[in-house]
């Protein structure tokens, strides 16, 4: 099996060209993911507060995590998204499963920063 020729760079070079992947990636999420830019505000507004707060460093590291995992699982979401529809665009009872279970990972997501912050919050 010949290795995928993506993947010869090594070293500084490899850093760099994955810093511009990730760079990439996140530009087309703001600029096609109309849920990713919601959570992005979401964010922004909340991580201020999050250090405004002064829930002691713990419960800040726990608040702003729990932020920045909705961006990672929406990431995600949306590159399933995407490579399922590259694929089909039928309606298909394998690939609304699939698209089910990104939208309920979000979900769940979401549903940890509102916990994660009413505990901190609350004590």
């Amino acid at each position: 099996m010949q290795p995928s020729p993506h993947k010869s760079k090594t070293g500084l070079k490899r850093i760099l060209n994955a810093f511009h992947y990730s760079m990439d990636g996140l530009k087309a999420a703001y600029q096609h993911e109309h849920a990713f830019r919601q959570e992005l505000f979401l964010a922004v507004i909340l991580i201020p507060l999050a250090l405004y707060l002064e829930p002691g460093m713990i419960g800040r590291v726990l608040m702003i995590a729990s932020v920045l995992l909705v961006l990672v699982v929406e990431l995600l979401n949306s590159a399933i998204e995407a490579a399922v529809d590259r694929i089909s665009l039928e309606n298909h009872e394998l690939i609304k499963r699939a698209k089910d279970m990104g939208s309920a990972a979000v979900f769940i997501a979401l549903l940890n920063v509102a916990v994660t912050w009413g505990l901190v919050l609350l004590g």
